[in-house]
């Protein structure tokens, strides 16, 4: 994910009401994996991105039980 896509993602847990800071792993190498975290404090935060992939899907019900994503975060243009 790039900054731009994780200001999407943060914009979509704001609207959501999900709580979390979307953050690179290692914040000088923002081209790499990025997660999402309890605070910004880096020395104490907590990696929270299964818990918030958990609430995201949480606000949109699966119609067909087995059929929707597991992982990731899909943001539609």
């Amino acid at each position: 994910m790039d900054s731009e896509q994780a200001r999407q993602v943060d914009a979509l847990l704001r609207r959501l009401g999900v709580l979390g800071v979307v953050a690179p792993e290692a914040p000088e190498r923002t081209a790499g994996a990025w997660r999402v975290y309890d605070k910004d404090d880096l020395d104490s935060r907590r990696d929270v991105t299964a818990d918030t992939l958990a609430a995201v899907a949480a606000k949109f019900p699966d119609d067909k039980p087995g059929t929707s994503p597991t992982r990731g975060f899909i943001i539609p243009p």
